[in-house]
């Protein structure tokens, strides 16, 4: 067996450069060619422990997988990912692998770790570029289900149980399948073709997708089992409800919050406009409230929509923000200004309600609070004007209460969030829910996970 390669550092991941990629919306990142991949691979020291797949929601065989791509066997590779990851295409690219798979990674203790997520990435795409998909439709086991979503978390469970024979149909409330994944992740990170792939290849293991359908409006919970006849339901409608800030102004003209916002841009295709017939606004000054990861998609989706001055505005500094490290340095390579220590106290418009500046006062950082974290406190007189024509909420999101309004018998707890077993079992009977709609808002992994939990506890429930 060849000796591991020993270089302390990842091969980079070939990029568009920054002052051309923040003027279109193609992937930022451009995958490992089948050398980079090899000699990434080759990092691999193969641990008999596999502690990688500790920090894995879906227990990807990690070292199984780069086995393959070590000997250059990609398709192999892919096929051992794909046991226990129904999107590595996605996973490979907005997984959060650094606090995961990687986190764990033996090689990161004295240098970098196996750039697991990259592997992942380059094995799904080799795939897609030279294998047609072929399906074995199993024989129906005689039973129905109902998916309530089409984000990570349902599209997760529909793939698991109708390989197991279940009919699976999965209700979506938008137009076009694939919810977070579609709505929420602007196209330079996630190609939405990559997306409509994984859906079309669920489509023909037999799912059936119907779209414009609310659940809670067109349907309710109890009419899917009681006059559609489903032996289970399954929810994964997400958190696509946003959180305001609840300061004065956040009603005038200009103000979105990052829902509306990366939703007409990445679903309705915004940034195509004339082409598609979804205009976006966005200023001259652009701020985004926030500092994870959806706020720096809409601060790197309003660049890239022509404004000239984008800012991040956060209560906390740099160490704090919680979106993902690459994504931090992309926007800031991309030209975004962050204003850190700052947090919003009023909205100012016009007399046409147009926003026209925000105000903010200035943090200082105190004692801890219960995350851990270090609480920001207002520095007594410091409030200043910026000038702003847009601003972009992404404080966070919950779940849409619809569904539990129009359910009787399931609960949730104060943050509007339904309650479920670690095996995603509700409050009411064979009512099974996953991802952000029990969670809050999360990742794409850990919502795959809940997913894999669930459809393993619908199968023992139904057929024992």
């Amino acid at each position: 067996m060849a000796k591991p390669n020993m270089r302390l550092d990842k091969n980079p991941m070939p990029e568009q450069a920054p002052d051309v990629r923040n003027k279109n919306f193609l992937e930022v990142t451009t995958g490992y060619t089948a050398e980079m991949a090899i000699d990434e691979a080759q990092r691999c020291l193969n641990c008999k422990n596999k502690p990688c797949m500790e920090g894995c929601p879906v227990s990807v065989k990690i070292p199984e997988f780069i086995a393959k791509m070590k000997e250059g066997d990609f398709e192999g590779a892919y096929q051992k990912i794909k046991e226990t990851n129904a999107l590595p295409a996605v996973c490979g690219r907005v997984c959060p692998q650094e606090k995961q798979c990687e986190s764990k990674c033996v090689r990161g203790i004295k240098g970098e770790p196996v750039g697991i997520g990259r592997l992942e990435r380059f094995a799904a795409d080799y795939h897609m570029a030279h294998v047609e998909d072929t399906f074995d439709i199993p024989e129906p086991n005689g039973k129905k289900i109902a998916v309530v979503g089409s984000g990570p978390s349902g599209l997760t469970v529909a793939g698991d149980l109708a390989k197991r024979g279940y009919a699976v149909t999965v209700y979506e409330a938008f137009h076009t399948a694939g919810g977070v994944l579609m709505y929420g992740i602007p196209e330079f990170r996630l190609p939405k073709d990559i997306v409509q792939k994984e859906i079309s290849n669920l489509k023909k293991m037999g799912v059936d997708i119907e779209t414009d359908v609310i659940i809670g409006r067109t349907l309710t919970v109890d009419e899917l089992f009681n006059e559609m006849g489903y032996d289970a339901v399954y929810i994964g409608s997400g958190a696509g409800l946003p959180r305001f800030m609840g300061i004065e102004g956040e009603s005038l003209n200009g103000v979105y919050s990052a829902n509306e916002f990366l939703t007409r841009i990445n679903l309705m295709k915004g940034y195509n406009f004339p082409e598609y017939d979804t205009p976006v606004f966005v200023g001259k000054n652009v701020a985004v409230l926030g500092g994870g990861n959806v706020a720096m998609d809409a601060a790197r989706s309003a660049k890239r929509l022509g404004a000239e001055n984008v800012y991040i505005v956060y209560r906390r500094g740099k160490d704090e923000l919680p979106a993902r490290k690459e994504e931090v340095e992309h926007a800031e390579q991309e030209g975004v200004i962050f204003k850190l220590l700052q947090n919003p106290t009023k909205i100012l418009g016009n007399e046409d309600g147009w926003v026209t500046g925000m105000e903010v006062i200035h943090m200082e950082l105190g004692e801890p609070d219960e995350s851990g974290r270090r609480r920001p406190v207002p520095v007594e007189g410091s409030q200043e004007v910026l000038e702003m024509d847009t601003i972009v909420v992404a404080i966070g999101q919950t779940p849409n209460p619809l569904i539990r309004q129009t359910t009787e018998g399931l609960e949730t707890n104060r943050k509007g969030c339904i309650i479920a077993d670690e095996d995603g079992l509700t409050t009411k009977a064979k009512v099974y829910a996953g991802g952000d709609v029990v969670t809050g808002a999360a990742t794409v992994i850990l919502a795959m996970g809940a997913g894999k939990k669930a459809a393993a506890a619908i199968d023992a429930e139904l057929m024992g």
